[in-house]
């Protein structure tokens, strides 16, 4: 395995195959935290230590455990295990240490546990069949693009908010047109690579 191949991995994973823009996986966080820069950051935040470190646990478990034991068809149930536990992890120290950031994601935390593209991670490094750093790079690529799609999307989406468009497009309509140049942008990276 060598450096071009996780860096094509990780780039593919950030904008190439972009989670929210170009799988649309995850939309329900995606327009739902997505007013504020700041609670947008603190979801990222939680998605990036959910799904990378899900990843990493479910990979081992998989290999370890699942796969030795012939107990394959326990992979959902032990992939959701695995994510909620993570989530209420990070909740209970959200709510200790942060809590201004615990109220602003409201009830999109503990949506992180039902996040599809953490489960959709979880899944994918398995039928890509990635070695364990293959799994790492992937799901910090995919982590940080959701970032990545998510502070470009809050950042015009707030600005929009203050701009003179008629009533009936305020709100969900015009997020849902933004995403959709977002998407139209990142399906340009297509062509990189050949991946």
């Amino acid at each position: 395995m060598n450096q071009l191949s996780l860096f094509g991995i990780f780039f593919s994973a950030l904008l190439i195959n972009n989670i929210l823009l170009i799988r649309f996986i995850a939309l329900c966080s995606f327009f739902g935290v997505s007013r504020q820069m700041e609670v947008s950051f603190g979801m990222s935040m939680a998605v990036i230590f959910v799904m990378t470190i899900s990843s990493v646990v479910s990979w081992l478990l998989y290999h370890y455990i699942l796969t030795p034991l012939d107990l394959i068809f326990l992979k959902i149930s032990t992939f959701i295990l695995v994510i909620a536990s993570l989530v209420q992890l990070e909740e209970l120290f959200l709510k200790k240490y942060i809590p201004n950031l615990y109220r602003a994601l409201g009830i999109y935390l503990p949506l992180v546990t039902t996040n599809c593209a953490i489960l959709a991670v979880a899944f994918l490094h398995v039928d890509y069949n990635y070695s364990f750093i293959q799994t790492v790079i992937y799901s910090l690529g995919v982590s940080f693009g959701y970032t990545l799609a998510i502070m470009l999307f809050t950042g015009i989406r707030v600005r929009v908010e203050r701009a003179p468009i008629p009533e009936p497009l305020r709100g969900y309509p015009v997020a849902f047109f933004i995403a959709s140049l977002m998407s139209l942008a990142f399906l340009g990276f297509k062509g990189l690579f050949g991946l």
